[in-house]
């Protein structure tokens, strides 16, 4: 019988554990809607998707607005648009998300072994929430630190070393699961091993370029006989 390698196993969550974009863009084509904008396409969601809600709604208001991303920023448009995409995102969220495949039963099958796991994510709190409880993600988690739980994000380390420190887990027992360049950049700031799924949200760059431990082509890898003693 194979000895488990890890202890502790984080995850991303959007573009790892569930496809969330296409509402994503639905709620950001409404919220540009109300302010007599035009809508963006799902590939710029997509590749907008990682560094949290608020700089997507800033990438969306300076491509259909003609402002810069610094004038977006100090507007007072981003600020109205803010609460406005919220009751849209709050509206569609599982509408058309789900949970990308082999993910239910492997994070089972993981805590069957006496995994920890936890979710890491640049996401606020208010939404990640919503698309756990949504799919019914939440028992299978015994952490989850959101974009706004600390006082950074990924790629600065911090959530991943609050795991660290929450249940006393070497670096070495650890695994950081992604999908970008941002998680491989925070598993590599915190020291800890990085998988990541091709599948995902990588700003339109080839996940090898990432340069991560493993690319892995869905979640069963994650119970594979390749898995490493």
């Amino acid at each position: 019988m194979s000895v488990r390698a890890f202890d502790l196993i984080l995850f991303d969550l959007d573009g790892t554990l569930v496809e969330t974009a296409p509402e994503i863009m639905d709620a950001v084509n409404d919220t540009l809607g109300r302010f007599k904008l035009t809508g963006v396409t799902q590939q710029q969601v997509n590749d907008w998707i990682g560094h949290g809600t608020l700089e997507l709604l800033v990438q969306a208001l300076a491509d259909r607005s003609g402002m810069t991303t610094e004038q977006v920023r100090s507007s007072d448009l981003l600020r109205q648009m803010v609460p406005v995409y919220d009751g849209h995102y709050q509206q569609r969220c599982g509408t058309r998300s789900q949970l990308y495949p082999h993910v239910r039963e492997t994070l089972q099958a993981l805590r069957a072994q006496g995994v920890k796991l936890a979710v890491v994510t640049n996401k606020e709190r208010r939404y990640t929430q919503v698309v756990m409880n949504v799919h019914q993600l939440v028992p299978l988690f015994d952490a989850v630190v959101s974009g706004d739980t600390l006082a950074t994000k990924k790629p600065n380390p911090a959530g991943v070393l609050h795991c660290l420190a929450q249940f006393g887990m070497a670096r070495e027992r650890t695994l950081f699961v992604g999908d970008s360049s941002i998680d491989a950049a925070t598993a590599r700031n915190a020291g800890v091993a990085v998988w990541l799924l091709p599948y995902g949200y990588n700003m339109g760059q080839p996940i090898a370029s990432c340069a991560p431990d493993r690319v892995i082509a869905d979640f069963s890898s994650l119970l594979s006989p390749s898995f490493p003693d």
